[in-house]
């Protein structure tokens, strides 16, 4: 998947996968998946996607900024 935010490209097939945390189960209604990815330009993102009752019901990349990826990866192992 990509997406360009702010004139820039994401896309989950040309950066490197630094870490997957899921919640739940396939086929889960509330289950979901944060996927941290670094783009070769040392940008981060997150590829979400989820059930219908989760807080990510349809799949989308999210911007993260540098001094939050820290904080989010210790909220994840």
């Amino acid at each position: 998947m990509n997406k360009i935010i702010c004139k820039k490209v994401y896309d989950t097939e040309t950066a490197t996968l630094v870490h997957k945390f899921t919640q739940g189960y396939l086929g889960d209604p509330a289950g979901f998946e944060e996927t941290l990815y670094q783009t070769p330009e040392g940008l981060y993102f997150l590829y979400v996607a989820g059930g219908e009752a989760s807080p990510y019901p349809a799949e989308d990349i999210l911007r993260l900024a540098k001094a939050k990826v820290n904080g989010w990866l210790e909220a994840h192992r």
